[in-house]
């Protein structure tokens, strides 16, 4: 009998691999790192992994399916003690074959990155391996949320994992996100920095690379349980409920111009909200449950949008909306901000395009409040007619092409000519009025251009109210082949 058939060896084998190399994992130890398949043992239900290729060990990536909080999941975590993780064409077969399960059953992928890059040894197969993983990521987006956890270095084409994930969570000791090399990248910027300045988690939220930074493994498999639980399994699929609260609950010392991340906190089913990206620009984007429904919420910022801004906004709308995740925005921008420099001016045109865009081509259900201002093309992408289902105001706000300053040289030239004391002052004052008596919200209710003027202790009953009428909405785009999006 062949010893390929003899079980007790076959097992005898199996475990051989489930313990890996003790030199390689006792390495990972070292470091701070756990085991590819701890993590996958860290991350699912106890018990529920069921394992695929086991024996082709030496593709340096460990792949499965199992649940997280009894929900069906896709996983696969490379595994660093196996030439640094790097990726091969074995490798790219056994993740490839997790994407397409993935895509026929519907279920959510967990990526666990830890690569230095791709095996040099294969030469221009392992760029074709790259190739074959983005693609069937590429086509993949959409279809079911991809999560990458990056608890180990990610550098160069190995990065490219992480950003095309839905969502990107950044583990110490060891994560990073990193366009080059510790040392290349040094090189370049003649300064000599780890790979924890480069692209660890801090660096990476802050630079719009990730959407989360943990402290740990642990943390970053947590988190990433926890964003398995806000979302649906697929694009055909609603998001599993949680448990229902009160919609009546007043919101408490709130009025125009209120910090827009008080308002999610206020608005959301207590201790369900999720910032995305928290501390890259003054936008903010959550995830969050109202009623026990998952929703998006959407923050502008105060002052004027930047391009950073709006990519950020973007992107983030986007994705709710290949979830059919309703979108809450909160809107108090100022406009489009006016840079010094030609290049970055084209750069903040062009992503208020992609932000009208991406608010034009949803079909989610959309419902804005404006909190304080929304000038220009911060009310064109988020509170007009076409690119909301339903648009609230607080008192005081303020609604218009151009800023009150702005407007009042145009409309007003005589008022400011018969102004007497000090100009900059009297300007202020008469910008101002302008705001009060032409561009408050009211007057846009008057001329039912928004849908009403409320109380902003009301808003999560108001809000929690037009989405369930909106729960019903039934809405497609054109048949297309795909959408040209500005970028």
């Amino acid at each position: 009998m062949s010893t390929l058939q003899n079980l007790e060896q076959v097992l005898s084998r199996k475990q051989e691999v489930k313990n890996g190399d003790p030199a390689g994992v006792g390495k990972q130890k070292k470091a701070g790192k756990l085991a590819a398949r701890d993590r996958i043992a860290m991350l699912l239900d106890e018990g529920s992994f069921v394992e695929q290729a086991m024996l082709a060990s030496d593709a340096g990536v460990v792949t499965g399916m199992g649940t997280v909080g009894g929900r069906s999941v896709m996983v696969f975590a490379q595994d660093y003690t196996v030439k640094n993780g790097a990726v091969g064409k074995k490798q790219a077969d056994k993740i490839v074959k997790v994407l397409n399960q993935a895509r026929k059953t519907g279920a959510p992928v967990v990526a666990i990155c830890d690569s230095d890059g791709a095996r040099l040894d294969e030469g221009v197969e392992a760029l074709e391996a790259y190739s074959d993983i983005f693609a069937h990521m590429a086509r993949l987006s959409g279809v079911v949320p991809m999560i990458a956890v990056v608890a180990g270095p990610c550098a160069g084409i190995a990065a490219v994992m992480a950003e095309m994930a839905d969502v990107a969570i950044v583990a110490k000791p060891a994560g990073a996100v990193l366009s080059a090399g510790p040392q290349v990248l040094s090189s370049a910027m003649n300064q000599n920095l780890s790979a924890e300045e480069l692209g660890g988690g801090k660096t990476a939220v802050a630079n719009g690379a990730a959407h989360f930074a943990c402290e740990s493994e642990e943390d970053a498999l947590k988190l990433a349980a926890k964003v398995i639980d806000l979302l649906p399994a697929n694009n055909l699929e609603e998001a599993p409920y949680g448990m229902e609260e009160s919609t009546d609950r007043k919101l408490e010392g709130l009025e125009s111009g209120a910090e827009g991340k008080n308002v999610m906190e206020q608005m959301a089913d207590k201790g369900s909200l999720l910032e995305l990206g928290a501390g890259y620009t003054q936008a903010v984007t959550a995830l969050g449950r109202m009623n026990g429904q998952t929703v998006a919420f959407v923050y502008t910022g105060k002052g004027d949008l930047c391009d950073k801004r709006m990519k950020k906004i973007t992107r983030f709308v986007r994705f709710a909306d290949c979830y059919n995740i309703p979108v809450i925005s909160l809107v108090d921008a100022t406009g489009i901000k006016v840079f010094d420099s030609i290049g970055r001016q084209m750069s903040a045109t062009s992503a208020a395009a992609g932000l009208i865009y991406a608010y034009s081509e949803a079909t989610t259900a959309k419902v804005t409040v404006v909190i304080g201002k929304a000038i220009g093309a911060a009310y064109v992408a988020m509170g007009g007619s076409a690119n909301a289902d339903a648009t609230f105001v607080w008192p005081g706000t303020v609604i218009g092409p151009v800023a009150g300053e702005a407007a009042i040289q145009i409309m007003w030239k005589d008022r400011i000519m018969e102004s007497k004391g000090d100009a900059v002052e009297a300007r202020k004052a008469l910008a101002a009025e302008y705001e009060a008596e032409v561009m408050d919200g009211v007057h846009a209710a008057e001329s039912g251009l928004v849908d009403d003027v409320i109380d902003p202790a009301d808003t999560r009953r108001v809000v929690a109210a037009t989405l369930e009428m909106l729960s019903g909405k039934r809405d497609s785009n054109p048949p297309k082949k795909h959408d040209n999006m500005p970028l």
